[in-house]
């Protein structure tokens, strides 16, 4: 199958390069240096989004949030202008489940069938192909798509109906960000009693508070790196999705918002394209002390 791919960032461009490597044949916009990157290694080129769906069976978005996914698949010269019954569109997004449901719903009345396909890992997990994948959509459809999406990922799990992949999506945030904050404010309490970080660490990380994001985060704060691997601005974004699909089904998120107003102090700070382990400076500010690995 021909497929085209729409998004090349920070984890569009490492995805769509192990599509490449796995054989697939590959259209990509030509609007930026990732893209021609692309072309250099085997994709073709395409203009429009119109113009890449009339020339593949399987289109892929990675695009920033659903405003961006709207213009692209239903805006003028978008997806569904040049895409064929019986196409797919995988938005690997993460947006709003509701804004998923409106988009498959549209596409639907031109035939076009869709999974909602948001993924966790960030740009290292993308770099290496081992994200995790989390889809909502027909069942049928998902087994169509499962190679495609697993050479992009180590973990690709059909959560339900489409939407679900998006829902998946905003618990997985949830629970990210706040072991971030978590992991922020035990690191700040041990380095503002004295005792080394990087011991309560390796003393903790392998009981019951261990945990990925632990490992992933701890010695990259005590080394002041907060080059982003998945921005605040994002994760920000991702929150917002979260507050406006809570509100939307009633269901409060105390947690949630105490860590998203964190955020939000960050970015107002300046700190907004950093990684989200910049959350730890947030406790660092109020507990002036900041948490350091010793040499």
């Amino acid at each position: 199958m021909k497929i085209g791919f729409i998004g090349l960032g920070i984890m569009g461009k490492p995805m769509s390069k192990h599509l490449l490597q796995a054989g697939y044949k590959l259209v990509v916009l030509e609007r930026n240096k990732s893209a021609q990157e692309l072309v250099a290694a085997g994709a073709e080129p395409a203009t429009s989004p119109k113009s890449l769906a009339e020339q593949v069976d399987i289109i892929i978005t990675m695009l920033p949030n659903y405003p961006q996914v709207k213009e692209v698949v239903l805006g003028k010269d978008g997806v569904i202008e040049g895409a064929r019954q019986g196409t797919i569109l995988i938005d690997m997004s993460s947006i709003a489940p509701l804004v998923s449901q409106e988009i498959a719903e549209k596409l639907a009345e031109k035939g076009i069938e869709m999974l909602d396909a948001p993924v966790s890992g960030g740009e290292p997990k993308a770099i290496e192909g081992t994200l995790s994948v989390m889809v909502g959509g027909k069942k049928e459809v998902f087994d169509k798509c499962y190679l495609i999406m697993k050479a992009m990922a180590a973990s690709v799990v059909h959560t339900g109906k489409i939407g679900a992949g998006n829902v998946t999506k905003l618990a997985n945030q949830i629970i990210v960000a706040i072991n971030i904050a978590a992991m922020s404010e035990a690191l700040v309490l041990a380095s503002k009693a004295g005792v080394e970080p990087e011991l309560v660490y390796q003393a903790i990380r392998g009981g019951l508070a261990g945990s990925t994001v632990l490992d992933a985060k701890a010695l990259l704060v005590m080394d002041r790196k907060f080059d982003p691997g998945f921005r605040i601005n994002l994760h920000i974004k991702d929150l917002s999705n979260v507050m406006e699909t809570s509100h939307e089904i009633g269901v409060p998120l105390p947690l949630t918002t105490a860590v998203m107003e964190m955020m939000q102090s960050l970015k107002t700070d300046g700190m907004g394209d950093d990684d989200h382990g910049s959350l730890i400076r947030y406790y660092e500010k109020i507990a002036k002390v900041e948490v350091n690995r010793k040499s």
